[in-house]
């Protein structure tokens, strides 16, 4: 008899685990959770199980009362999950403690946006920036993974075991790699700087695009320039800074810059790792700041573009703010409300080319 196989690799089973304390509203939490499955589902994880957390004691071992700790890990145990995923930042020493309990991987929300920025990454810059993040986020953590082998192995006094010998090892070879890493950067960073300085001399405008993780950016820059940038409807579908050159109707040469997209929460290492590519949106003459229309967290979207513009020291730079996916049934009941949030934005559709003629417009309006 045939027996058939299913050679498909199956995803992995996780378990979301949300957090609610006295700082965060129950919107907030339950927003930043339904990111949290968007996240795990844009890296193609399979979700078998979900739980927003009442954090009421802050216990340094695990970050919540060692009761709830164990009843969410035999909820995750019992669903088959292979790893518990939390929505906020966990401690070196905290996730080996969740590990041990759980007997499972255990990451965080920054964990699961490298992962994600590191799966996506198509050009060598992206990949270098990636890489970067994910060593600079990994040494601290890196002691986890030998902590059962310096229990089996105790070195006697004056000599070290092996577990530590080779954890001091691994730990000196990402160390020389991030140096490595951020020459290499450096160098590339060089190069942009020169094609910069290219573009000063000719005095061509640039107009950056930045907004939300998945607003849109990348599907106005290809209806403005009929360019063919990667769009796909996902978290962090573009990494890469992505130039193209463009005339408005009144005859302006200009020069349209994509960025990869923000989010809450965004990972310090990530920002830092790709500072070099972000350097775009700090020397630009014009921002269009994407958001969008159709999603309900909008105003939180805003907000954390404008903390991260902020903190690049670029929130001094003339601005458009666009409401695109404005066609889509779901943006009717926001825009009116909208426009009062927002009095000088503009309404488009970057699918269908709904107030793109406006926009254009603006721009150059703003440029002149």
């Amino acid at each position: 008899m045939r027996v058939l196989y299913d050679t498909e690799k199956k995803a992995p089973k996780v378990f979301l685990a949300g957090s609610r304390d006295k700082k965060t509203t129950k919107n907030e939490s339950e927003s930043l959770f339904r990111e949290l499955a968007d996240l795990s589902s844009t890296l193609g994880l399979d979700i078998v199980g979900r739980e927003i957390i009442n954090i009421r004691e802050q216990n340094v071992q695990y970050g919540m009362g060692s009761g709830k700790a164990a009843e969410i890990s035999e909820k995750a145990a019992a669903l088959d999950a292979e790893c518990i995923i939390f929505d906020r930042e966990i401690s070196p020493s905290q996730q080996r403690n969740w590990e041990k309990l759980s007997g499972l991987s255990v990451m965080d929300r920054q964990e699961l946006i490298i992962q994600i920025f590191s799966s996506r990454a198509r050009t060598k810059e992206a990949a270098l920036q990636t890489e970067l993040a994910e060593l600079v986020y990994s040494l601290p953590r890196l002691q986890h993974k030998y902590i059962d082998l310096n229990r089996q192995r105790g070195g006697r006094y004056g000599t070290r075991d092996s577990g530590e010998t080779k954890l001091e090892k691994d730990r000196r070879k990402i160390e020389q790699r991030i140096i490595r890493l951020e020459k290499q950067i450096e160098e590339v960073s060089k190069h942009r700087e020169t094609q910069r300085k290219q573009r000063q001399r000719k005095q061509v405008p640039v107009i950056a695009l930045v907004g939300y993780t998945n607003a849109g950016k990348s599907t106005l820059i290809n209806s403005l320039t009929g360019a063919d940038v990667f769009v796909e409807d996902k978290l962090f579908a573009t990494l890469d800074s992505t130039s193209r050159r463009m005339v408005l109707p009144a005859g302006l040469s200009v020069v349209l810059v994509d960025s990869v997209g923000f989010i809450r929460r965004l990972p310090h290492n990530l920002i830092k790792a790709f500072r070099s590519t972000l350097e775009e949106t700090c020397l630009s003459d014009l921002l269009l700041h994407v958001l969008d229309a159709s999603d309900p967290d909008i105003k939180s979207h805003y907000d954390t573009t404008l903390s991260v513009l902020k903190d690049l020291e670029a929130e001094h730079i003339p601005r458009i703010t666009v409401l695109n996916k404005a066609d889509k049934p779901e943006s009717a009941e926001y825009l009116e409300l909208l426009k009062n949030d927002f009095p000088d934005s503009i309404a488009i559709s970057a699918v269908s080319g709904l107030g793109l003629q406006e926009l254009l417009q603006n721009m150059e309006a703003m440029l002149k």
